[in-house]
């Protein structure tokens, strides 16, 4: 998974998967999910990021990884 913020932009892409989108969804005003050609999510467009979540930290936890917080 990867988190991919575009600050010219303020988008915030969050990548499920390396396989590719074939079709997407606005689910509401500037986000976006996109799916694979058997319809599995593979990523998340949120526009206007810094309005819809805190991108100053990130935690992880309980996933099969080392746990880690981030802030910027």
């Amino acid at each position: 998974m990867k988190l991919i913020y575009h600050p010219d932009t303020d988008s915030l892409y969050i990548d499920l998967s390396e396989r590719p989108s074939v079709d997407s969804q606005e689910i509401s005003k500037g986000v976006v999910l996109d799916y694979d050609a058997q319809g599995k999510l593979v990523g998340i467009d949120i526009d206007n990021a810094s309005n819809k979540a805190m991108l100053n930290e990130l935690t992880l936890s309980k996933l099969p990884a080392k746990m880690q917080t981030l802030t910027a």
